[in-house]
C-alpha cells in the first residue's frame, strides 16, 4: 500500500508529487532528500525508514523515483512498481529527464491517477492504459529522419544504408495523427555491461558479463515478431555443432511473453510485442570471455628527483580496427585532479579500435615515499562501445507477421558499456 509518490531531479527540486493517503505530510520529500544526501561512500540504500514512515526509491534518468508507505508491505514490489513506473512515462515521454518530466507533468499526474487507486497499485500496462490517457505527450525536440545531428552510440546501418538518429526510439508510444513521430517503427537493441578485473601483472581475475535483448514497439498492428539468434547459440554446458559463430552463455532467462517451441531447434524467439519497451531476454556470462577485453592498461608509477608523483599511462584499445580510419581533428582530451576522491579523471571523448592513447601525470604529493607508491591505484574504466557485443551474439533476422502495411522501419542496434572495469596497478 502506497502513500506517496514523488519525483526529484538530482538536486532534490520537486518535479512530482502526488499523496494517495494523506498519511504523511510532503516535507517527508524534504526529509527524504536530507536522508540520501547526508549519505557518504556509495550508494545510498533503497529502502530506508524516518519514524513510522519507510521511503523506498530508484535512480533513473538522473531523478530519484521515490514512493513512502506506512504499510507492512513488500519492498520487491515497490520497486518492481518503480521500476515499472519509469517504463510508462519512458513509453509515454519518449525519454527520462528532468526536462522530459516538467514539460509532461500533466501527462505524469494523469498516469499516476489511472495507476493507483488510494494507494493500491491498479495496472501498469501500456496497452491498457492507451484506452484512458488523454493527454499528449509534448517532446522536448521533434523527430525528424533527416536530422542526422544525433548519429553515433545507437546508430545502425540497415540494407539501403540508411542511419536512424539516435533520438529515434526516445519519442513518445502515443504521439497525435499526423506527425513524424507516429511512423511504424520496432528497434531490438542488444545491451551488454562488462564486469572486469584484470591484475597487475595483466592477467585476467575476473569478467562477467549481462546482456539483454531489449523490443521497443512503434507498431499498433504487429501480431507476432520471430528474431533470430546466432544459430551457435548454447546455454550452460551443452555443446555446440560447429556450425557458424559460436556464442555461449552461463544462464538465460525471457519475458513471459516470448514463446520459444522454435527456441531449442532454430534459435528463434517468437513474441507479439505490445506497443512500448519490453526485456524479452536477459541471459549472463562468467569467466570465460570469447575474446578478449577490449581495453588494456601498461602503468608506470615512480617519483622524480624533485619528490613528484608521476604516472605514466599507456591505454590501448584491442577492439578491430575499421578498414576505412581518418583523423580530421586532434582528439580532445582533458584531465581533471579530484582532491576530494583522490583521484585524476582522464577523458577520451573518441577511441578507435587498434589505436593507443598516452598520458602523464605529474602530481605534488605531500609526504610522498616509497611505500606510498604502493597505494596508488587501481585504474577504473568507463565506456560505451556501440555496434559491439563481447559475447557475439547477433540478431540473424528480424520478421513481423502479419506483413505490415505501409511503409515501416526495423532496426537492431548493439551497445556494450562497462559496469565494473578495473585494472590494478
Amino acid at each position: 500500500m502506497i502513500s506517496q509518490v514523488f519525483i526529484l531531479s538530482s538536486k532534490g527540486d520537486h518535479l512530482i508529487y502526488k499523496d494517495f493517503r494523506g498519511e504523511a505530510g510532503k516535507d517527508a520529500v524534504n526529509k527524504f532528500y536530507e536522508m540520501v544526501t547526508a549519505l557518504t561512500g556509495g550508494q545510498p540504500p533503497v529502502v530506508m525508514k524516518h519514524k513510522e514512515l519507510h521511503f523506498v526509491h530508484i535512480r533513473q534518468g538522473g531523478l530519484y523515483w521515490v514512493a513512502t508507505t506506512k504499510a507492512d508491505a513488500s519492498p520487491f514490489t515497490i520497486i518492481e512498481f518503480l521500476n515499472r513506473l519509469t517504463a510508462l512515462v519512458k513509453d509515454y515521454c519518449g525519454c527520462l529527464s528532468e526536462k522530459s518530466v516538467q514539460m509532461n507533468f500533466a501527462l505524469i499526474y494523469e498516469l499516476l491517477d489511472e495507476v493507483v487507486d488510494f494507494g493500491y497499485i491498479q495496472t501498469t500496462s501500456t496497452d491498457i492504459l492507451k484506452n484512458f490517457i488523454q493527454t499528449e505527450a509534448v517532446s522536448s525536440k521533434p523527430f525528424s529522419l533527416f536530422d542526422l545531428s544525433n548519429v553515433g552510440l545507437f546508430g545502425a546501418d540497415t540494407q539501403q544504408n540508411k542511419v536512424a538518429p539516435s533520438a529515434a526510439a526516445t519519442r513518445p508510444i502515443v504521439s497525435s495523427q499526423g506527425e513524424q513521430g507516429g511512423k511504424n517503427e520496432i528497434f531490438v537493441d542488444v545491451i551488454e555491461r562488462m564486469s572486469v578485473v584484470i591484475g597487475a601483472n595483466g592477467v585476467l581475475m575476473k569478467a562477467d558479463i549481462e546482456g539483454e535483448i531489449r523490443v521497443k514497439c512503434y507498431m499498433p498492428s504487429c501480431s507476432e515478431m520471430r528474431i533470430g539468434l546466432n544459430e551457435e547459440f548454447s546455454i550452460g554446458k551443452s555443446q555446440l555443432s560447429g556450425y557458424g559463430a559460436a556464442v555461449r552463455v552461463d544462464e538465460c532467462s525471457f519475458h513471459q511473453a516470448v514463446r520459444l517451441d522454435e527456441f531449442d531447434t532454430y534459435r528463434i524467439l517468437k513474441v507479439c510485442p505490445s506497443q512500448g519497451e519490453q526485456t524479452v531476454m536477459q541471459y549472463q556470462l562468467c569467466d570465460d570471455l570469447p575474446t578478449a577485453p577490449p581495453f588494456r592498461l601498461f602503468p608506470s608509477i615512480e617519483r622524480d628527483s624533485g619528490g613528484r608523483l608521476l604516472m605514466y599511462l599507456k591505454l590501448r584499445c584491442d577492439l578491430p580496427p575499421k578498414s576505412l580510419s581518418q583523423e580530421l581533428s586532434s582528439p580532445d582530451q582533458s584531465a581533471e585532479l579530484q582532491p576530494k576522491n583522490k583521484a585524476v579523471h582522464w577523458e577520451i571523448p573518441r577511441f578507435p579500435g587498434g589505436a593507443q592513447l598516452s598520458a602523464l601525470f605529474k602530481l605534488e604529493v605531500s609526504g610522498l615515499s616509497a611505500a606510498s607508491l604502493q597505494e596508488v591505484g587501481p585504474v577504473s574504466l568507463n565506456f560505451e562501445l556501440p555496434k559491439y557485443t563481447s559475447t557475439g551474439l547477433q540478431i540473424r533476422f528480424l520478421r513481423l507477421s502479419p506483413i505490415q502495411p505501409g511503409p515501416s522501419q526495423r532496426w537492431v542496434r548493439y551497445v556494450t558499456h562497462s559496469d565494473s572495469y578495473t585494472i590494478r596497478i
